[in-house]
């Protein structure tokens, strides 16, 4: 099991909001960013099962920016189970669940696309990198991927952005990638955009 929190929302047609925190955080860091995306949407928010020097994380990394691939895929098939477990517990509609992840939650969450076709009906990625390369990617045709970038992000460069978005629109995803004149941080700018993104989805 992992630790999270559970907020059922005014509307249950709306899609769960899955969120995935970055490296640090924990299961409450994204609950204001929730509200701000849709206030009436359930929330399921997920803590990081690796720990790495007493931070959470969603899996571990060998270096800055050098993931562990064998704990990743491992890790990635928890969160997809947890998710599938989840859906039972709190009765929600597992096919239509959108994450939302910053740093190493959007890592995560670009991983689940990856590897599980049907983990995600979309994707909320704040300042992701390329999960992992050289693999074949599920059929995403009609999933749909905002990204958001940082210009002058030292930790994940502009050209690991546009990476991501052309593997995942090789994969049939629909992507739009949104940039910032800033580096890694979270700004309000980004969050206002996802949400412009989000309230134009077919819900």
């Amino acid at each position: 099991m992992m630790k999270h929190i559970f907020n059922k929302g005014k509307d249950p047609q709306k899609p769960t909001l899955l969120l995935l925190h970055g490296t640090g955080g924990n299961e409450l860091d994204l609950l204001p960013l929730a509200g701000r995306i849709d206030d009436e949407a359930s929330v399921l928010s997920v803590r990081g099962n690796v720990s790495e020097n007493g931070m959470p994380r969603f899996f571990k990394r060998l270096a800055e920016g050098v993931f562990d691939e064998e704990d990743l895929v491992f890790r990635t098939k928890e969160l997809n189970q947890f998710l599938d477990d989840a859906a039972q517990e709190y009765d929600f509609d597992r096919d239509n669940m959108i994450a939302i992840g910053y740093s190493n939650g959007a890592n995560i969450a670009a991983s689940l696309l990856f590897h599980y076709q049907h983990a995600l009906k979309g994707a909320i990625l704040h300042h992701p990198m390329v999960p992992r390369r050289g693999i074949k990617l599920p059929d995403l045709s009609g999933k749909s991927v905002f990204i958001t970038a940082g210009t002058n992000d030292p930790i994940c460069s502009p050209v690991e952005s546009n990476e991501l978005q052309t593997l995942l629109e090789n994969a049939n995803a629909e992507v739009s990638l949104h940039w910032e004149d800033k580096g890694h941080q979270l700004t309000a700018q980004e969050v206002g955009a996802a949400k412009t993104w989000y309230s134009m989805l077919k819900n």
